[in-house]
């Protein structure tokens, strides 16, 4: 599956809004009956554009009050070390997200924590530990303005007009 048409754009923008959705259901909303619509969603997770499905947590319900935003800085890394430190972050559950950056440091960390003494005592015995750790900074999220995993859909409508 290479391009996306619009009852495949329909289907995923659905599919964010709701995960759960049945298939009739979600047959109905796009306007497909259910057969065409079940293979439309077959494909769509067999070519990658549908990577899973999961419940999103509160985290604060689940004692998580702690959002902190570190940026790694690393000595001069070889890309043999650049693995070892992607290798323990991975298995650092606290670290909800990570992404290569630019600018200064080499990785931004979404972490999330209990509390601030939680934090403090998992960035010493975690974060400082990692392979060719130089230093840290951390910033911690003072409230929340928006947080969606919904990806925007508009340029790929806007590409098939252009392409029809």
């Amino acid at each position: 599956m290479e391009s996306l048409d619009k009852f495949d754009l329909a289907i995923l923008k659905e599919l964010q809004a709701n995960g759960r959705l049945t298939n009739a259901e979600l047959a109905q909303r796009v306007g497909l009956s259910a057969a065409p619509c079940w293979r439309r969603v077959r494909a769509l997770e067999e070519s990658g554009f549908i990577k899973g499905y999961h419940a999103e947590i509160d985290r604060r319900k689940i004692g998580l009050g702690v959002l902190a935003f570190v940026r790694l800085d690393t000595e001069r890394a070889t890309s043999e070390v650049t693995k070892k430190i992607e290798e323990a972050i991975r298995k650092l559950p606290e670290v909800i997200a990570c992404h290569y950056i630019s600018g200064t440091g080499m990785f931004e960390l979404q972490v999330v924590a209990q509390d601030l003494d939680a934090f403090s005592r998992f960035a010493l015995n975690s974060l400082m530990h990692l392979p060719n750790v130089k230093d840290l900074h951390t910033s911690f999220s003072l409230g929340e303005v928006k947080a969606s995993h919904a990806l925007p859909l508009g340029h790929l409508a806007a590409k098939r007009l252009r392409a029809a």
